[in-house]
This record gives C-alpha cells, sequence and structure tokens, in this order.
C-alpha cells in the first residue's frame, strides 16, 4: 500500500495552486471539505477508505488549508472547476464526495464531466439555494473579512449537532488558525458569497450513481431529512440519514460514515 503524507501541489496558473494528498491503492475516491473547512475534516474516515482498498485523495478548496489564495472567483462553479482539474491531474473517474457546499460542485462536475465521475457522495448537500434573500444577505455581512474568522469560531460547534469528535476543539484551532491568516479571510469570505443555483441546474444532467448522507440533526437545513430525500430523489440515489450528527457526519459518526462510503463504493466498482 503506498501512502503519501506530503502535500501535494496542483498548479492551476496564472492564479495560484490546490493543495491535496493522496494515499492508498484501489478505486478512487476524491474528497472535498465545505467552506471553511480543511481537508483534514476527513481525517476519522481515510484510514477506514484506504483499508478498504481505496486510492483516497483529499484536497483543499481554493483559498483554504494550504491552497493559494489568488484566484479571482470562489465558490460552487470555481470548486467544481478545480475538481475537475485535479481529476485529470490523477488521471481516472473517482468517485466524488462532497460536503456542503462542495456537493453542489461535485454535482456541477458529473453533469459536465461525467467521464471524470464514476459516483457522488453528497454529505449535507447544499445543492440548491434555500432559505430567503434576507438570511443570505444577514449571512454575508456576518461573514465580512473583517470579522470572519471570530464569526466561525463561534458558529463552528452549532453545525456539530450531535456528538462531537474528541478533537473537534484542536481541529477547530487549526481552522481558524488556517482563515486568519493573510488573505484567507478574504478568500473565505468570497467563497459564502456563492450561490448553489448553477448545481440545482445541473441535477437533471447528472447520470453518475449517487448517495446522500445526511446528519439527522444537521441545522444548516429546517428539515434535513426532507431535504436530504429531495436531494436523493432528484438524482434518483441512495439515502443514508446518520444519528447524532450534525453537518459534519465524516467527523461525527465516522464508523457510520465510513461503512456507508464503502458498501456504495464497492456497489460502484462491481457495477464497473
Amino acid at each position: 500500500m503506498t501512502t503519501t503524507t506530503s502535500t501535494q501541489k496542483l498548479v492551476r496558473a496564472p492564479q495560484g495552486a490546490i493543495a491535496y494528498d493522496v494515499q492508498g491503492e484501489g478505486p478512487l475516491l476524491l474528497l472535498v471539505p465545505g467552506m471553511g473547512e480543511l481537508r483534514s475534516n476527513y481525517r476519522h474516515i481515510v484510514p477506514a477508505l484506504v483499508a478498504a482498498g481505496f486510492t483516497v485523495a483529499t484536497t483543499d478548496l481554493r483559498g483554504h488549508g494550504d491552497s493559494d489564495t489568488g484566484f479571482e472567483s470562489y465558490g460552487d462553479e470555481a470548486t467544481a472547476d478545480d475538481i475537475t482539474a485535479l481529476l485529470r491531474e490523477l488521471g481516472r473517474p473517482a468517485i466524488v464526495v462532497g460536503n456542503s457546499m462542495a456537493a453542489g460542485s461535485a454535482v456541477i462536475v458529473a453533469a459536465e464531466h461525467p467521464e471524470l465521475v464514476s459516483g457522488l457522495v453528497l454529505v449535507g448537500p447544499f445543492v440548491r439555494d434555500t432559505g430567503g434573500a434576507v438570511s443570505r444577505i444577514a449571512f454575508r455581512m456576518l461573514t465580512a473579512p473583517l470579522w470572519v474568522a471570530a464569526v466561525w469560531k463561534g458558529y463552528m460547534p452549532t453545525l456539530y449537532a450531535g456528538a462531537k469528535p474528541a478533537d473537534f476543539e484542536e481541529y477547530r484551532e487549526r481552522a481558524i488558525a488556517s482563515v486568519r491568516r493573510r488573505d484567507y479571510a478574504r478568500a473565505f469570505s468570497k467563497t459564502t458569497r456563492t450561490s448553489h443555483a448553477p448545481a440545482e441546474a445541473n441535477l437533471p444532467a447528472v447520470t453518475a450513481p449517487t448517495l446522500v448522507v445526511m446528519g439527522e440533526k444537521d441545522p444548516d437545513f429546517k428539515d434535513p431529512h426532507a431535504e436530504a430525500r429531495w436531494v436523493a430523489d432528484a438524482l434518483r440515489g441512495e439515502l443514508v440519514m446518520v444519528p447524532d450528527a450534525g453537518h459534519y457526519p465524516q467527523a461525527q459518526q465516522p464508523q457510520m460514515t465510513a461503512a456507508a462510503i464503502v458498501e456504495f463504493a464497492r456497489g460502484v466498482s462491481a457495477r464497473g
């Protein structure tokens, strides 16, 4: 088994580079975090996925973590461009695991480049705009660059409704320290301005098999089960609801989440 622990860079000239890691051997899984998060948000499930016989790539969003901040655009469509470029760099199709905003990006890639996406796992997915214009404007005001790090530090625990991982405080400090760096707060703030309408428009074009994973206590949705069912139905996909988990079941209930992904991925590989 091959394990790579050093950060690699996908250069997206002329604006910057995207950071990613690859480890394991077998069919490829590409894990993409949501806004304000690091690729280590998947730290609790990567070992299980590698042990199950998969190559696992984890990537930071542009303007997050170890990626650069010199990009002109951020959000769903920009992230979809980066996923597409990374899959081409890795040289083979993958099951794309997208959390939160990145789920919408994964939908866009699956619709526009079906040859690159063998399957989708959408975790706490935003694939359409929810809430009204007033709530979106308020959120954008709260995530202005000058105070976004402080706001995110206070808001992050609410997204972990239910069980929190034992290392939550340590992870939160790393994530907030990342946002506080010069230019990274601006990049995060720009990312929050995204719209999920392009993802919704692309839903009918997706043919890849899909698994929707939603925490039963996900506070980002008024009715998590109803939203997850809507997404699964729109994509003719499977649905797994994760008990005692909020927006990040991969960190809050990693054993159940990893098992669901492995079962789904093995099924996709068997259909081949």
